[in-house]
């Protein structure tokens, strides 16, 4: 235990004498919080929409001005045809309002309203597809133009999100994010930085076992990471109002396991690294891509298809994503995810492993 004590105070004297590498420390936590926290929006707003009004009666510019006045749509006013506004990127979303629109309701008639919606954006063009939807149930109800009354009136309610606040599912994507990233780069530069300078060859000749050497680096960046998870934390619940709803307990364990996680990574990745630049590349690179694409940060793990799903469950950040989402926005606690420790545990023990194996090797 001494000797694993010892080499923890090595490795926070030399990460503290790198002063770059402490401000980067904490700049980078804040800037990806910042940055992923108020540029990734999933939710449409301000979709421009180009209107042609062949009516031109007071019920046809009241349907018009409920678009106008959601927050989803924004009005274009464009000298050019409705092909050359979305051909052109002008416009989104072209409605076309027919002739006798205005006398066909009055009539107890359908009318039918043409819309063009650009579709290069898959996910968004469904999102203004209900919009659209939307907007015009509210106008028929405003109005009291309901034709017939449906069988069915279906009455929805949001769970857990109400207010449908994208900062709730988000940032404690970005937390996972984070805490995946940034400790593992430190720790990778920390263990490919001695093999690079030739310092390696001193510690295995000290004596120290594989088991000390990987458990005294472990436990001295676990404690920097632990540094950066306080900080991003306390910046997320004071810039986007996030509040604990969740046992909170779970939430301490399940982030200390994960935080071990990825700085065993980041050692992983600097003991088969023989520079620094290569452990970063390896650490960055692999990290930052499973978290965005496997890890079920920016859409739902169930939509990976086979058999790259098949990678997403050896991903940390595909669990924590769970809890941290659990803790902010479900609060089921131990009850809904009291195996995510357990599975985090588990894949913490193989890296280590592995680490070790390797490690062993390069002893003298």
């Amino acid at each position: 235990m001494q000797k694993i004590l010892a080499q923890c105070k090595k490795e926070l004297l030399q990460f503290s004498r790198y002063k770059t590498t402490v401000l980067l420390a904490i700049l980078l936590p804040f800037m990806t919080l910042v940055v992923f926290g108020y540029a990734i929006r999933l939710e449409a707003k301000n979709v421009p929409i180009i209107i042609q009004d062949f009516d031109k009666t007071p019920l046809s510019r009241e349907y018009i001005d409920r678009f106008a006045v959601s927050n989803l749509f924004r009005l274009v006013n464009s000298s050019k045809s409705i092909q050359e506004a979305l051909d052109m990127g002008t416009a989104k979303v072209a409605m076309i309002i027919p002739p006798h629109f205005s006398r066909n309701i009055k009539d107890g008639k359908s009318s039918e309203v043409q819309f063009l919606l650009d579709g290069t954006d898959v996910v968004n063009a469904k999102i203004i597809k209900g919009g659209i939807f939307g907007v015009t149930e509210f106008f028929i109800s405003h109005n009291k133009l309901r034709i017939s009354s449906p069988s069915i009136i279906p009455r929805i309610r949001i769970w857990f999100n109400p207010g449908r606040k994208e900062a709730l599912f988000i940032v404690p994507g970005v937390f996972t994010l984070v805490l995946t990233l940034y400790p593992a780069l430190l720790a990778s530069i920390a263990m490919a930085r001695e093999k690079e300078e030739g310092n390696i060859i001193q510690v295995y000749a000290s004596g120290i076992s594989a088991t000390e050497l990987i458990l005294g680096k472990l436990l001295a960046y676990l404690i920097v990471a632990i540094g950066q998870t306080l900080f991003t934390l306390t910046l997320g619940i004071i810039i986007f109002k996030l509040n604990f709803i969740g046992d909170i307990s779970l939430f301490i364990i399940g982030t200390l396991i994960f935080l071990i996680n990825s700085v065993l990574f980041g050692l992983l990745a600097g003991a088969v690294s023989t520079t620094q630049a290569s452990a970063i590349q390896i650490a960055g690179t692999t990290m930052a891509m499973a978290i965005i694409l496997l890890s079920g940060f920016i859409y739902p793990v169930s939509n990976i298809p086979f058999p790259l799903s098949l990678l997403s469950y050896i991903i940390p950040g595909r669990y924590y994503i769970e809890l941290s989402r659990d803790s902010f926005v479900r609060g089921s606690g131990w009850t809904g995810c009291w195996y995510i420790p357990l599975i985090l545990l588990i894949l913490a023990l193989l890296q280590f492993l592995i680490i070790w194996n390797k490690t062993k090797k390069m002893q003298i």
